[in-house]
This record gives C-alpha cells, structure tokens and sequence, in this order.
C-alpha cells in the first residue's frame, strides 16, 4: 500500500471538524539536527501540530522521533530550521512560557521524596508554596488514580504507578503541550494498555495537545487522532494522516476490525517507510 493509498484511506473516516483545522499550536520548518559526532539526526523535518491534537510519530528505532521532540521541549539546539509557537507568549529563550510539560521515558523520579513531593517539584521551581499548591496537587493526583498514595515513596510504587507520578507533575502545572517519549516502552502489555486507556482520558476530558512517541504500531493506531510516520535515519516526515474512528477507543475497539484495519494502514506506511521508497 502506498502513501497515497493510506492517506486516502484514513481521510475517509476523518470528520469534517476535525482537530487539523484548529489553530497551530507548534511549526517545525525545515529542521535539522546534526550532531558533534558528525550524525545527522533530523533532515529538513517540517511539522505543523494543531492544538487538541493527540499526535503520535511513529518510526523505527534511531529516526529521530525523540530528538524532535526535545528540540519542539527546548532541550536541543537545531542545525537549521525554525520553531514557531504561533499561538503562545514567548519567553527570552523563545519557548512558550509555561505552556510545555515532558514525560521521559523513565519516570526520574525523586526516590527520597514522597509522590507528593514529586509531583510538587514543578511549583515549587516557579516559587509556589506548598500550602498553596496542595489543592492542585491532590486533584491532579486524583486524576491519575493516586489521591491514596501522595505519602508513598517510589519505591513502594509498581513501574505504572511510578509512571502515573510522573506523568501528574507533568500536568500540574496545566500546560497546553504534553510531550511524551515513548512513556510506556518498559512497561508490561496489560500496564501499558491501562495507561494508555489513562492517556486518552486525560487527552480528552483535558483538551490539551500530545505529542506522543512511539515505535509501537498498535499503541499509535489506538492513542492517536494523527500519525506521523519518520522515515529512517536521518529523519523526517513520509506520512502524515488522520485517523479517526466510529467506535470509542477501549477494550471492544482493540478487538474490533476497524482497529485491525487502521493498525494494517499504519504497519504498511511504517515499512515503505523503513524501505525508503520515495512518493
């Protein structure tokens, strides 16, 4: 299957209102990253993400999909090319101020600290008090199901529940772009699958904008409303489509044959993507 054909394919289950018509949130033009070691990691990467948009890149290992995303963070310098925040206020060092949150692939947790305290780190770097953000510290808790463990250590703590902690300091401080590098990877299937299901919640009952990477087929066909799929070192973008669906995204739909079909778009598109045809 070609670009075009699954370009086509998922267009026609995409609304007419859907999240690509909002205001861009972030534009990446013509980006490219190369390092000291001479490897060049990004070529000429161009990527416009809307806002309330859940947007996954999808590549094979070394594409770059995590080097975007910490360029887009402010974590990296880029060799040429832009960043534009069209819609926020930027700050001296031309990132949106306050507006971008980031889950690494490992939780980095502080162990001495307690999932409060954790989860408190953020507001405390802005000067807030304690006192003062402990409302919206335990709410944020609540949201990802830990009101009952804020006086936990991470030790005492399974790998999703750690996950869990470090994905509400993310939120806590209400940002408008939630970054999230393959969150999940070490995960078990059933963990994975729950905070997934825990993801889109939020995604949704939030509005916030995602930008989610993975090299999973199956996690980007569930999670996302747009994929980006990167074309092998050095990277960039092959394909960018909706992809939307009748059903509500949960145990029935992992099932369903519209899943099955989306997941068999996206696997093609990602190895014509690994095989470097050009269209």
């Amino acid at each position: 299957m070609t670009a075009s054909q699954v370009q086509t394919t998922t267009a026609t289950i995409a609304s007419a209102a859907s999240p690509q018509t909002r205001r861009p949130l972030v534009v990446m033009d013509s980006v490219s990253k190369m390092f000291s070691s001479g490897t060049l990691a990004l070529s000429n990467m161009t990527l416009t993400v809307n806002g309330g948009e859940f947007v996954s890149l999808l590549g094979p290992s070394g594409c770059g999909k995590s080097t975007a995303l910490r360029i887009i963070a402010g974590l990296g310098d880029t060799s040429s090319g832009t960043i534009d925040w069209p819609s926020s206020r930027i700050n001296s060092k031309g990132l949106p101020e306050g507006d971008i949150s980031f889950v690494f692939q490992e939780p980095t947790l502080m162990p001495w600290q307690t999932v409060f305290g954790n989860v408190y780190l953020p507001l405390k770097l802005r000067g807030i008090s304690k006192a003062s953000a402990r409302n919206d510290i335990m709410a944020t808790l609540a949201t990802v199901g830990l009101r009952d463990f804020a006086d936990a250590y991470p030790r005492e703590l399974s790998g999703g529940m750690k996950m869990r902690v470090s994905i509400a300091r993310a939120l806590v401080t209400k940002p408008k772009l939630l970054l999230m590098d393959e969150p999940f990877a070490a995960l078990d299937e059933i963990t994975r699958q729950k905070l997934n299901d825990d993801v889109l919640r939020l995604w949704k009952d939030t509005g916030i904008t995602v930008i989610f990477v993975t090299h999973s087929v199956f996690e980007s066909a569930y999670l996302s409303n747009r994929i980006v799929v990167m074309k092998a070192r050095p990277g960039r973008v092959h394909a960018d489509f909706p992809l939307t669906t009748s059903l509500d995204r949960d145990a029935h739909y992992r099932t369903s044959e519209e899943y099955r079909q989306a997941c068999e778009n996206v696997s093609n598109m990602l190895l014509e993507a690994i095989g470097g045809e050009e269209h």
